[in-house]
């Protein structure tokens, strides 16, 4: 998402925060003249001084990158994240390791990607989340344009990182005056052997306001251009999700929709749409991503790291719940085993139930083929009003009602 429990102990040296590198919040170029300094590697006399904040440059997919992908084409970043308990800043959860995307197979239009998180001495790690490898299906057709904004003050540098000095950009967005996070991004111009992620060599983000406190952070250690071959498809058993699809039935006020989320992924970005199907719509599902949002991968991973940290404990420790219970729930023709949850809702003289399930086992085979974001998520979750005679009745809620696979 390391040591039981996210704690930080004696022994668990990949839950340990790493030292703060050049992305904690003060770009490399300071600017005070007075006392700027260089960035590394640039010769005397040759420091780009910072420009003032400008309108976003726009980030796009390497297209041409990624229609020229080898396997073994990959990129390694350290990474780390903590969290805070608000006031104080008492920690309550670290994590830290090695993250490596790789180019597993080419079979165009599609590139394969395996995402794999571990501790820095290469072993799985015990937090939920990130205890497996990830595969990741890239589309390299170039039918759309795909592009986000890159925001804040730039900087101009010469870093040094993974052996390589680089021409590259810094974003810094300070959003702490108004209680937001400091974010921190540095970019290389020409993306080069880094376009599975953008051309990013450092990132990370600072919590700041309404109490909450942590930061995460991806750090380029290592890449390599691969040697070519087409190599072996992975299946799809534990997709990121990109490739996949799932749809919920959603209830309210006594009516029912089905809601389908596709996701996709072409050219460093991850594309997330969702849609209500018609009644009895069994189309092909997710031909079209014309108008889905797109996120560059990195920043998806970014996030990962964050959402890494949770939960502590499984099923998620919900307030005002009784201890769970083993259950049965019916998805499709599949019979999952999951952890019914109930808890006190609703104020003080409303009786109401929350009832939430969850996967037993959220890597369980029966759910091979569901997206990250599916698995990690309450399957069932509904609230349901309590009658003076103990009958409940629904108030509405979402229940997972299938999934599958639609890319070829």
């Amino acid at each position: 998402m390391v040591c039981a429990a996210l704690l930080l102990g004696a022994g668990c040296e990949s839950t340990k925060p790493r030292a703060v590198s050049p992305s904690d919040g003060v770009p490399m170029s300071q600017n005070n003249p007075a006392e700027e300094q260089p960035p590394p590697g640039t010769p005397t006399g040759e420091a780009t001084p910072p420009t003032s904040p400008t309108p976003s440059t726009p980030q796009k997919g390497h297209a041409s990158s990624w229609q020229n992908a080898r396997v073994g084409d990959r990129v390694v970043y350290a990474f780390s994240a903590s969290r805070g308990g608000g006031r104080g800043n008492v920690e309550t959860g670290a994590a830290a390791g090695m993250l490596t995307v790789e180019v597993s197979a080419v079979e165009g239009p599609w590139v394969w990607l395996t995402l794999a998180f571990t501790s820095d001495s290469g072993q799985p790690l015990e937090l939920p989340r990130l205890a497996r490898k990830l595969t990741l299906p890239v589309l390299t057709d170039t039918t759309r344009t795909l592009e986000a904004p890159r925001e804040g003050t730039q900087t101009t540098e010469q870093p040094t990182a993974a052996g390589r000095t680089w021409e590259a950009k810094r974003y810094l967005r300070d959003n702490r005056p108004v209680d937001g996070p400091l974010e921190n991004r540095l970019y290389a111009l020409d993306a080069g052997p880094l376009y599975l992620t953008n051309g990013l060599l450092d990132a990370s983000t600072t919590l700041s306001g309404f109490g909450g406190a942590g930061s995460y952070q991806l750090t380029l250690t290592d890449f390599r251009q691969g040697a070519g071959g087409s190599g072996k498809v992975p299946g799809m058993e534990w997709p990121l999700g990109p490739g996949t699809y799932f749809d919920r039935e959603i209830e309210s006020e006594g009516t029912k929709s089905v809601l389908r989320t596709c996701l996709g992924a072409e050219r460093g970005f991850v594309l997330r749409q969702e849609a209500t199907l018609p009644a009895g719509d069994k189309a092909t599902p997710c031909r079209d991503f014309s108008q889905a949002s797109g996120v560059p991968l990195e920043e998806v991973l970014l996030s990962f790291v964050w959402e890494g940290l949770d939960p502590k404990q499984w099923p998620p420790a919900i307030p005002n719940a009784a201890p769970p219970t083993r259950e049965t729930l019916t998805v499709g023709s599949k019979q999952l085993s999951v952890l019914q949850v109930d808890s006190r809702e609703g104020a003080e003289g409303v009786k109401q139930v929350g009832t939430r399930m969850f996967l037993v086992d959220p890597w369980d085979k029966s759910v091979d083929g569901l997206g990250h974001e599916a698995r990690f998520s309450t399957l069932s979750d509904f609230l349901y009003r309590v009658t003076p005679k103990g009958k409940r009745e629904s108030m509405g809620g979402s229940k997972l009602t299938g999934w599958g696979s639609w890319q070829p």
